[in-house]
């Protein structure tokens, strides 16, 4: 059937204005003023904000860390994106065994996902080692609708310098973009273990061994190695301090172009005080949360456009069991935590509410820069005429606190209980359904879809 969305205010990364979507077969095919279509749904947004349906292209659902399995599946983590106003994923695949090829981990993900998903998805490929089966496998793999690939600087499948310069050459040469994990693998075991040596087990001590520059020095050590693969397409997940997106800069003021960073709402909103409270395991995750200086900075860097995502790191873990294996140890404890329905509102109440950031800001770093840097634009991300009928209607004079008891995923808590939220999400589309109206799922499961990527472009 189709339906008219009417009289919303629509927010684009570029655009404001009053006016009416109509939309048919799944797709936006027209945005203008005062239309009018008899056979059509009448959807009001008077006195709302319109704007695309989110896309987090840094999730981790139903992930196996070895210890522990992350408790959002695709069912459950999708339905809990889809509250928050997001309709699109794209999925960090966990390490599967020493020695497989990356389709491997592929099949393994279409089957966790299928039958569950209800928003549309997509998968980053992972690269546990290189050689030359693996850089002929990336471009099979961009064909099959992956062209990014994650490459991890630290935990037990990390690469070397000689592995990411390969890589890095390979995904340029095919359209592609490689996402780094970024933190000095070396220095971060070192200090763990002196920290453990010396008594010192507690959940701050998480923070601790995993220092600023330990980050800092990765970032300019892949941006290095980038710049000399010709300035190949990179992109930074989760930058969490001030020195990284100095190491940015720095890169971007040396000429380098195909600089992408990604930061996450809980290196704009939480610090490292968090480590101190009686519940401090909630917030263990690499990186982890860090200084008020370093909030800040994050913040102007996202209102200047020197970073164009924001996505969540999503990758649950109960604080009543899982987290609890690191009650006296913090490096036995699973990292990771919820995040994938508070973002849109989070970044709408303390951003755009508060002066931070701009509603065009907040379109672009939420929605059409991800789709634009990992091929899913003009797709996913955008209000136009062709694009799928992924859409937001936000209330922007509605207030609330935000408590885990609104939540739709599987885990016991949110990083975020009790802060006070200006906004409200009041309907979510995808691909024309309505699969959330006030706080209520409405969809079924299964519903979302594969998304088959296109190779990267500059942006």
């Amino acid at each position: 059937m189709k339906k008219l969305v009417k009289n919303g205010r629509i927010f684009t990364e570029s655009e404001d204005y009053l006016a009416d979507l109509l939309i048919e077969d799944e797709k936006i095919v027209s945005i203008g003023a005062r239309l009018h279509d008899a056979d059509a749904e009448i959807i009001d947004a008077a006195g709302c904000y319109v704007l695309p349906g989110a896309v987090d292209v840094h999730t981790h659902m139903d992930l196996d860390v070895g210890i522990s399995r992350a408790v959002d599946d695709f069912y459950d983590g999708t339905v809990a994106a889809a509250c928050g106003g997001t309709t699109s994923i794209v999925d960090h695949m966990a390490f599967g065994p020493a020695g497989v090829p990356l389709h491997y981990q592929f099949e393994v993900y279409k089957k966790l996902a299928e039958g569950k998903a209800v928003i549309d998805y997509g998968f980053h490929g992972t690269a546990q080692h290189v050689d030359a089966d693996i850089l002929a496998e990336l471009e099979t793999m961009a064909a099959d609708g992956i062209p990014s690939v994650k490459a991890y600087l630290t935990y037990g499948f990390k690469l070397n310098d000689a592995d990411v310069l390969q890589i890095l050459q390979k995904m340029k040469e095919i359209g592609g973009i490689t996402a780094f994990h970024c933190e000095n693998h070396d220095i971060v075991e070192y200090l763990k273990q002196k920290h453990k040596s010396e008594g010192k087990t507690s959940a701050v001590w998480h923070a601790k061994s995993r220092p600023n520059l330990a980050e800092a020095e990765a970032v300019q050590r892949v941006l290095k190695l980038a710049r000399m693969a010709g300035d190949a397409p990179v992109y930074i997940v989760h930058l969490s301090c001030k020195e990284s997106l100095e190491a940015v800069r720095e890169a971007r003021r040396q000429g380098q172009k195909q600089i992408f960073v990604e930061t996450c709402p809980q290196y704009l909103l939480l610090t490292e005080e968090c480590y101190t409270r009686e519940d401090g395991l909630k917030y263990i995750m690499s990186p982890p949360l860090r200084t008020k200086e370093d909030c800040d900075a994050l913040w102007k860097g996202l209102a200047k456009g020197e970073i164009q995502a924001v996505a969540t790191d999503h990758c649950p873990f109960h604080y009543a069991k899982e987290k609890q294996m690191g009650k006296d140890d913090f490096t036995a404890c699973p990292n990771g935590a919820p995040g994938v329905e508070e973002r849109l509102i989070l970044l709408y109440s303390e951003g755009v509410a508060k002066g931070r950031l701009t509603m065009h800001r907040l379109v672009e770093t939420l929605c059409t820069s991800p789709s634009r840097i990992y091929g899913l634009y003009p797709q996913k991300g955008a209000l136009l005429p062709g694009a799928d009928a992924d859409l937001v209607i936000l209330n922007p004079d509605a207030s609330g606190v935000l408590t885990h008891s609104q939540m739709h995923g599987a885990v016991d808590y949110t990083a975020y209980e009790g802060m006070k939220i200006q906004g409200e999400i009041r309907l979510v589309m995808q691909r024309g359904n309505v699969i959330a109206k006030d706080g209520r799922f409405t969809r079924e499961k299964g519903a979302g879809r594969f998304i088959h990527r296109t190779p990267h472009t500059n942006v």
